[in-house]
């Protein structure tokens, strides 16, 4: 794939894929080498499966907020939930999975998710910050990713096709929720389902003050870097209309969205390759 628009379209392939299969325990046996993935989100755990072509051949979630800011909440919770989706995609797919990769928010202790892989009996393969998780995951020569999950935004530049620069503040989508329930003088647990089910962004003018903390986050982050293309991804983008306070911000640079960035990060921790290191 020689262009970025090549790469995206293959990307969104992917993961119009995933949201296709999320959570289908339907048996699909694997017969090729394949590489694992854990995310251990704020709001959600995330496995998935990929098979040697890179096609997708499971995905499993489940929402829990057992991390925070790069900390684990609930060690044991955590636990069982890995082990959990693991055993569906190792039942969905007829394989064992015995190491996976996974990640961190750049700037927290990459032990704390290593520790809760290894305790649900699994290896660690690689292991990656989130925004340059996706940064591999393009293949990218110039630009920025930003990583807006549960609790974070995460930001990573490439620069010569390397990373030179990584950051990450406590802004993200629990911050949205918050603002929601204040307004609406709701439960955050109400407040956070009233965000997931807002697909037309009819809460924005509610969240607009949280949008531009995450730029104003974002800005300070680059402003060392010549930067022409910023790059989305993380659950919180998937909030309607995210890219076009970015756009409005950031003018004269190329904001680009993937379709469904619930599901980029995890897809791109599965696909990140260190090429000394074999598959399952």
């Amino acid at each position: 794939m020689n262009t970025i628009d090549d790469k995206m379209m293959f990307i969104n392939s992917q993961l119009k894929k995933i949201e296709e299969i999320i959570n289908d325990e339907t048996p699909a046996k694997l017969n090729s080498s394949f590489r694992a993935g854990v995310d251990l989100g704020t709001s959600d755990v995330v496995v998935i499966v990929i098979d040697e072509d890179d096609n997708i051949a499971a995905a499993f979630m489940e929402w829990a907020d057992v991390v925070k800011d790069g900390v684990v909440l609930d060690y044991w919770k955590a636990v069982q939930i890995v082990k959990s989706l693991i055993n569906k995609a190792e039942k969905k797919c007829g394989i064992k999975i015995n190491s996976v990769n996974t990640s961190y928010p750049p700037g927290t202790d990459p032990y704390i998710s290593i520790n809760v892989i290894k305790a649900a009996g699994l290896e660690v393969k690689d292991i990656v910050d989130e925004p340059s998780s996706f940064a591999a995951l393009l293949n990218l020569d110039n630009g920025a990713v930003v990583d807006i999950g549960g609790g974070t935004t995460g930001i990573s530049v490439v620069q010569n096709k390397s990373i030179v620069y990584t950051g990450d503040e406590p802004t993200g989508g629990h911050h949205l929720t918050l603002t929601i329930a204040g307004n609406q003088k709701v439960s955050f647990d109400d407040a956070e389902i009233m965000k997931r089910n807002d697909v037309k962004g009819d809460l924005k003018s509610i969240v607009i003050p949280v949008f531009e903390k995450m730029t104003d986050i974002v800005k300070n982050h680059i402003a060392d870097f010549k930067i022409d293309k910023i790059f989305l991804t993380g659950g919180t983008c998937c909030f309607p209309g995210i890219d076009n306070v970015f756009k409005e911000i950031f003018t004269g640079k190329d904001i680009i969205l993937p379709y469904n960035p619930l599901y980029s990060t995890p897809l791109a921790i599965t696909s990140y390759r260190n090429n000394n290191k074999n598959e399952n």
